[in-house]
């Protein structure tokens, strides 16, 4: 793929068992980041950020020590590293998920910490415990990282929306149990008991905790059409928002979602905007409908810009 080709094409179908390998992957470092971190609002302690190289987790500890981790997705292997100055690395090659759990618990041990972690998937179904996963055993390199590559062109406008808003929001962060790139913002409101189907091998408590507070979420999967879609979704869903009109994209009711395909974002003629233009329809029918303090909540994005041209 081109250095410059800022939004890559991947059709879904085309990386079906690099994906599901790589997301056992994803889920067994996102288990030991859950266990070496306290709970933060919305599990957004487990959370993976977007990184120059790949995907990387946020500060750990354990006995005392310091570390993080890292799939780098130019080198392609999962990359510990510690307080203390050490470092093991884990090849991203064709293994299975149970080769690639050892190899990672290995590495752990070498580095002297000692993560227990509940050793099954979430969100997926079977939920086959990882030392016994011998089905995804699937890494195709050029695969991987045009995923990332397409994480990285999302992840910079969704930075670009987070600026437009002063109430309490989401980093831009992937979530590994359902492998989505996720940015929210919240009213300041709690919402209703979460009362939904949880997806597989996933308690009812754990959405509860996801889904506490009123909000307005939007994001990207690898799924929902051709090359992967955007989405967004309020919660709770304010009456009208299903039959509300925005500029780009459609609401799907068998998701209960609008959906914004990524391949109509890449070919269009300026892919940020449209996707930007996707983000802030979809954010003020919600925000409108449920009678948001938009007055507050709302800021000029590009406020810092103007404060510098004003002091020149």
């Amino acid at each position: 793929m081109p250095e410059n080709e800022s939004w890559p094409a991947l059709k879904v179908a085309d990386w079906t068992d690099t994906r599901e390998t790589l997301h056992m992957w994803l889920q067994i470092v996102g288990k030991i980041e859950l266990a070496s971190t306290a709970l933060i609002n919305h599990w957004w302690n487990v959370t993976f950020q977007v990184s120059a190289r790949g995907l990387r987790t946020g500060l750990m500890r354990d006995r005392g020590l310091s570390f993080d981790a890292e799939f780098d997705f130019i080198d392609h292997q999962l990359v510990i590293r510690t307080s203390a100055g050490d470092q093991q690395t884990v090849a991203l090659r064709s293994r299975t998920v149970a080769d690639f759990y050892a190899a990672t618990m290995a590495a752990l041990r070498a580095l002297h910490l000692d993560c227990i972690i509940v050793a099954s998937p979430n969100e997926v179904s079977p939920a086959v415990p990882f030392a016994e996963d011998t089905a995804h055993h699937t890494y195709v390199p050029e695969h991987a990282q045009t995923f990332w590559r397409q994480l990285l062109a999302a992840n910079a406008v969704f930075e670009q929306w987070r600026a437009g808003f002063a109430g309490k929001d989401s980093p831009v962060q992937l979530f590994w149990g359902s492998m989505d790139l996720s940015c929210v913002r919240y009213s300041g409101r709690l919402a209703p008991t979460w009362e939904g189907t949880p997806p597989p091998s996933c308690p009812s408590w754990v959405m509860q905790e996801a889904e506490s507070w009123q909000n307005a979420s939007a994001g990207f999967w690898a799924g929902g059409s051709e090359e992967g879609s955007f989405y967004a979704y309020a919660n709770p869903t304010p009456p009208g928002y299903n039959d509300g009109t925005v500029s780009v994209g459609e609401f799907d009711t068998s998701l209960g979602e609008w959906i914004l395909p990524y391949e109509q974002v890449r070919t269009s003629a300026d892919p940020e905007q449209t996707l930007l233009t996707f983000l802030n329809d979809t954010y003020a029918l919600a925000a409108d409908l449920a009678d948001w303090d938009r007055a507050v909540l709302d800021v000029n994005p590009h406020r810092l810009d103007a404060q510098i041209g004003t002091a020149r």
